[in-house]
């Protein structure tokens, strides 16, 4: 139920520091990981001769992979009734990876290396929700998913700016800079091996023996279903972010910068996710969420129409804005609907469905790109966006 009184207020020192922690893990992972993101639509297209259609395939698929690992990672954490051990497996496994971006000789191993490396995303990121929750007072959970989630972000735009100026040290030598995308990801999993301890399970908390059997399921609440149900349409409307550096490049920005595009987007994102988690720990979550999505709503329809640079980073302001309106919220709305014991289960759920939606959408945009062209993309991405908001602004009074 909402309230027209504020919820008290609490210091971001409040905040667990397992939760700063897995903070710093992942500003590390994304450092990485978005040195060669920003970069590999542009090298696919541009140095080695894919479609842009080819880059939603990717994209899409890479995403979808991750989310369906996720429920499976999501439900072993509930049944070993631990979830460190399964996020550490993660990150050692998207670190493992990494140098097989700067060694591929062929498109076919680039897609076997984004595959392999969802793959440890997958593994890791319902646990390390889950964690999150386990290690938060409900009082703060909010804001401590806005910490995570803009340590995380720190790391998104961090990773694009290096690697744009390792292009320019580099005179544009791809594989030097995704060679260098090595090391933050090993110092990744070195912290959260070292670093990050599991609180004691609570007492009496119910074992989960099949997670993911239907009487299980049907445990997860009626309120966690519309935040499941709301999450998928959203994601429609918000394809790969790689589109994003395919429009700056549309517009004529010169390939060395075209990372910046990635810079701006996660700077305002990392900038909001924390006051707005923190927000929304006092006042009623979905109004946030609503907002979040008149921010979208914005970006899309600025980037349809943009004609130059200028346009198209004003566009990735208000994409950055609605991330952060909008991400750690929906994670902070999983662990306020799903049961403590089934929040492993819960964020895998969530994952798998939403994964599936974001390769449908990166397909759907990378079809309307090679047809009729950027503007036909992002309009589309407006429309379902509309959709969300017509569908969350009557349940909104349900979710707190």
């Amino acid at each position: 139920m909402t309230t027209s009184i504020l919820k008290p207020t609490a210091n971001w020192r409040d905040i667990p520091g397992g939760v700063w922690a897995l903070g710093l893990v992942s500003l590390l992972m994304d450092v990485s990981s978005e040195m060669i993101h920003a970069l590999l639509p542009v090298y696919l297209v541009a140095g080695l001769g894919t479609s842009t259609l080819a880059v939603g395939v990717i994209e899409g698929i890479a995403e979808a992979t991750a989310s369906i690992t996720k429920v499976f990672s999501g439900a072993l954490s509930d049944w070993l009734g631990r979830r460190k051990l399964l996020a550490a497996l993660g990150y050692g496994l998207a670190a493992f990876t990494k140098p097989v971006f700067p060694l591929a000789p062929s498109v076919g191993w680039l897609i076997a290396a984004r595959f392999i490396d969802r793959v440890g995303k997958g593994i890791r990121g319902a646990p390390r929700d889950a964690l999150v929750a386990d290690i938060t007072p409900s009082h703060i959970r909010g804001a401590s998913f806005g910490l995570r989630q803009s340590l995380d972000t720190v790391g998104a735009f961090l990773g694009p700016l290096l690697a744009i100026g390792l292009m320019w040290l580099t005179a544009d030598h791809f594989v030097s800079v995704f060679w260098i995308a090595v090391i933050p990801a090993f110092l990744a999993f070195a912290l959260i091996v070292v670093a990050v301890r599991e609180p004691e399970r609570a007492p009496g908390l119910r074992a989960v023996r099949m997670p993911l059997s239907r009487g299980e399921l049907v445990r997860l609440s009626s309120a966690y279903w519309w935040v499941v149900m709301i999450a998928t349409v959203f994601t429609l409307a918000r394809f790969s972010e790689a589109f994003l550096v395919l429009r700056a490049q549309s517009v004529g920005l010169q390939l060395m910068f075209v990372p910046v595009i990635m810079v701006i987007m996660n700077v305002v994102y990392a900038i909001s996710a924390y006051p707005v988690g923190a927000l929304s720990d006092r006042v009623n979550r979905a109004t946030i969420l609503i907002l979040g999505l008149l921010s979208l709503l914005a970006a899309d329809v600025i980037l349809a129409f943009a004609t130059g640079v200028t346009a198209v980073a004003l566009g990735a302001v208000l994409w950055g804005l609605h991330m952060g309106f909008t991400q750690g919220l929906l994670a902070a709305l999983v662990a306020d609907t799903a049961p403590a014991e089934l929040r492993g289960t819960a964020y895998g759920v969530f994952n798998l469905i939403t994964g599936l939606a974001m390769l449908l959408a990166s397909v759907i945009a990378g079809i309307l790109w090679d047809v009729a062209g950027p503007g036909a993309t992002f309009l589309a991405g407006a429309a379902f966006t509309i959709l969300t908001l017509i569908g969350l602004i009557p349940i909104r009074r349900r979710l707190s």
